[in-house]
């Protein structure tokens, strides 16, 4: 059954003051092609998720200032049947690091440091050693883009239960028996350390407390009121219980809590899709030009291009952000992994879209289902931005006997599959047989024979016409079947 215990589908909910640069936000939400591009998401995610055999889910999608479209689906805690929701907590892990970034870019833009500074400039303590003398020396800039040399994480085991992370004061003592791996901004190397070292900077240049420098400079100013360190003592409430990667035999067991202590900096906060959307929405707003709260437009300009890159380009990386090419488009954003937790932060800033995707689990491709979300429903979005008149659903060709939307629904495929699920996709009719991790590139075209109603065929390359797929309608045209290869598989809902 499809189950997304809660949704906002079709009614845009404001995330911030700003205006709309075209089109309205409720013409967007309300578009017919974008609400039928979030059913097929909505069909989609919900299938894969079970099987995946992932507990719970929550998404959000953004375009500008408006949240177009967020929900959940499956058990934020499986003992306690508790739901996903939109405002379910999940531990955000590595996209902590957008905020530690976003703090230290404050303070450079106040004249209170500089990216090329050296480390020890600022932190006196700073003691890994150095294997390469012709190194330059390590710098704001390199904690930030990953090119310092150092290993992911300190020489301290916490990755595994009992996840006993270190404090401050502990990782501050393992730096002399570090060891870097490449000289200075020379290759990439992702790096918890170094970002750990950056939340440290910031608190000693602001003067203040880590912690309550980003509560007071970035998160309380963009509105994240969910958005803070990882709230252990919730687990069970609104903090979504974590669960380990499937196992052989399909489970997948609780993970113990853990607090990050000394890692908050790198990947210790928790947060909602709607406060990630409030954050992706500042983004958009400020590169628009429509506000300078936080950073300076041309300072997130300057965090979200390719500061660094590998010598053979397959890495590149922005200030704190991720950068990368899909298509013909360029995204930013970040993802998260942490005991128990996969998330996703996807933002496109030339179309104004965002996406994020969090799940309970580990093992999960967070980045591909943000991706995959994007790529279905950014279309209808960018036509839906910019028209200008009000739109109508798009025709089917040729026309139809039936409705279309009474076929849509999930169509059990066993014993040869898992199951089908079949939607009105722009004017005709798509079929995707689940489990699917690439489903616009998985689907098929359904056409409807004129003059003979319930009776399809699939199309082939150039429009030809493959094999019948025919329904079986009750009285009121409503699918109760199909058949393919003329064989009956059930339609077991909607």
């Amino acid at each position: 059954m499809l189950n997304p215990i809660c949704r906002r589908f079709g009614v845009a909910v404001m995330l911030a003051a700003g205006a709309v640069s075209q089109g309205s936000a409720r013409e967007v939400a309300g578009d017919p092609r974008v609400r039928e591009a979030l059913a097929f998401v909505e069909l989609w995610l919900d299938g894969q998720r079970a099987y995946e055999g992932i507990p719970g889910i929550s998404v959000a999608i953004v375009h500008d200032q408006e949240l177009v479209w967020s929900a959940g689906f499956g058990l934020a805690d499986r003992e306690r049947q508790t739901a996903a929701t939109p405002s379910t907590v999940y531990s955000i892990c590595s996209i902590s690091k957008l905020f530690t970034s976003v703090a230290v870019m404050q303070l450079r833009d106040e004249g209170r440091l500089r990216l090329d500074d050296p480390v020890v400039r600022h932190l006196p303590w700073f003691a890994v050693p150095q294997m390469y003398p012709e190194s330059s020396p390590i710098d704001i800039e390199s904690l930030l883009t990953h090119s310092a040399g150092f290993q992911e994480d300190p020489s301290i085991p916490y990755w595994t239960a009992p996840f006993d992370f270190p404090t401050r004061e502990e990782i501050r003592e393992s730096l002399p028996a570090e060891e870097t791996l490449y000289p200075s901004e020379s290759r990439y190397e992702y790096s918890n350390l170094g970002l750990v070292l950056a939340g440290e900077i910031v608190a000693a240049v602001s003067g203040s407390a880590f912690e309550e420098r980003v509560r007071e400079r970035v998160l309380d100013p963009l509105g994240l009121a969910s958005t803070m360190e990882l709230p252990e003592a919730r687990r069970g409430g609104r903090l979504a219980t974590g669960y380990s990667a499937r196992r052989r035999d399909g489970a997948r067991p609780a993970v113990a809590p853990f607090e990050t202590r000394g890692l908050l900096p790198a990947a210790g906060f928790a947060s909602t899709v709607e406060d990630l959307a409030r954050f992706a929405s500042w983004q958009l707003r400020l590169l628009a030009g429509g506000s300078s709260d936080v950073l300076a437009a041309n300072t997130l300009r300057e965090m979200q291009r390719v500061q660094f890159t590998d010598p053979d380009w397959s890495k590149t990386r922005g200030l704190g952000f991720e950068v990368w090419r899909s298509g013909d488009r360029t995204f930013v954003g970040h993802g998260g992994e942490c005991p128990g937790y996969r998330t996703a932060l996807l933002v496109q800033a030339d179309d104004r879209i965002a996406t994020v995707f969090m799940a309970n689990a580990n093992g999960v491709r967070s980045e591909v289902f943000a991706q995959q979300i994007h790529d279905i429903v950014a279309p209808a979005i960018r036509a839906a931005a910019a028209r200008k008149e009000p739109a109508v659903a798009a025709p089917s060709a040729p026309s139809s006997d039936i409705a279309l939307e009474k076929l849509r629904g999930v169509y059990d495929l066993a014993p040869w599959g898992g199951e089908a699920i079949v939607f009105p996709w722009e004017g005709e009719l798509a079929f995707l047989e689940l489990p699917s991790s690439a489903p616009l590139a998985d689907l098929f075209r359904l056409r409807a024979v004129e003059g003979r109603p319930g009776r399809f065929r699939r199309l082939r390359e150039h429009d030809a016409a493959g094999e019948p797929i025919v329904f079986d309608l009750d009285a009121e045209g409503r699918a109760l079947r199909l058949w393919r290869w003329n064989n009956p598989f059930p339609r077991i809902s909607r």
